[in-house]
């Protein structure tokens, strides 16, 4: 197996160290497709002649997994030196992300690279690169949270012409904030560890608390007009959204970083006996407080609503009682 390492080894190093051309930090893709490319090109020949003489020697060891860890491991190093370099350049920093989580996909999902192995999400993982990667992903999401609220079809239904699909009347914001929030679960839900997924979680429960302000206050501008347009667009956008997390709290992912939130409540005394109980028992989930935040501002909404239409009918019963 060395043998056939050996000069990747050497050619992985000499493409991807040093003065090389083809080693720059703004193109992490080069090294991790050169990788992808290898683990491909071999898997055949070490499963259909590696892999048997193996057998027959006895050898508990699939050729394959053990290949694609060695050459892992190049990834793993010249990640530990590239990050320190580009820490503090969000756009380099995001775009080698993106290409590592793309990769890891990959690697696990064509190549059957097995989640006990070393991966890249251990790189991630680490503080300093751990701590960087929320601020990223916070500072980038709150900036397509402003673009999609200031968008002219912000408070249009992407589906206004169907029927059928559009029963909610999402308008377009919420459907596309529910969205980045799902894209978030997706790049943190294969990290190694339940306490960096719970992180993620919490900045998650603050970008929805942050939209669900922005809400509020695009409401209060408009509540002089409770039945127009947008009044009734923004009360959509808070039903929809709360009906969407009340959903992903039975989602496994979701119920297993309840119980991940459970352990580390009980072990720090952070939540009374009371609401350990109700999460242990599933009466209450990781997104209950901003559904709860979100009901209250539906039920808020309403309200001004039906105050509204009961002005109007005893003004225009009065304008009646007058003709009369």
């Amino acid at each position: 197996m060395q043998i056939m390492l050996a000069p990747l080894q050497k050619r992985f190093k000499y493409h991807f160290s040093g003065n090389r051309q083809t080693n720059v930090l703004s193109k992490p893709e080069w090294y991790l497709t050169q990788v992808l490319m290898w683990i491909g090109n071999h898997a055949k020949f070490l499963e259909d002649k590696i892999q048997p003489i193996l057998d027959k020697a006895g050898f508990l060891v699939n050729a394959r997994l053990e290949f694609s860890r060695a050459l892992v491991m190049l990834i793993l190093e010249k990640l530990a030196a590239d990050i320190p370099c580009l820490l503090y350049d969000d756009n380099l920093f995001c775009h080698l992300v993106d290409e590592v989580l793309l990769f890891e996909r990959e690697l696990h999902t064509v190549h059957g690279y097995l989640s006990s192995f070393p991966s890249c999400m251990h790189i991630l993982s680490e503080e300093t690169c751990f701590q960087r990667w929320l601020t990223v992903e916070r500072k980038f999401a709150l900036q397509k949270m402003d673009s999609m609220l200031s968008s002219e079809a912000a408070w249009i239904s992407q589906y206004k012409d169907i029927t059928d699909v559009d029963e909610m009347k999402v308008p377009d914001c919420a459907e596309t904030f529910m969205t980045l929030l799902l894209v978030i679960t997706d790049r943190y839900k294969n990290l190694p560890t339940a306490a960096r997924k719970l992180q993620f979680l919490e900045l998650q429960k603050d970008l929805v608390d942050d939209f669900r302000i922005r809400l509020t206050q695009v409401m209060k501008e408009e509540s002089r007009t409770p039945l127009a347009f947008r009044y009734c667009a923004i009360l959509n956008a808070v039903n929809y959204i709360a009906t969407v997390l009340a959903d992903w709290a039975d989602n496994v992912f979701f119920l297993q970083l309840q119980q991940a939130a459970l352990e580390v409540c009980a072990d720090s005394s952070m939540l009374s006996k009371l609401q350990v109980g109700q999460l242990a028992a599933m009466e209450t989930s990781v997104f209950d407080d901003m559904i709860n935040l979100l009901e209250r501002l539906k039920q808020d909404m309403l309200t001004r609503q039906e105050d509204h239409v009961f002005r109007e009918v005893k003004d225009a019963a009065k304008m009646y009682k007058k003709e009369r």
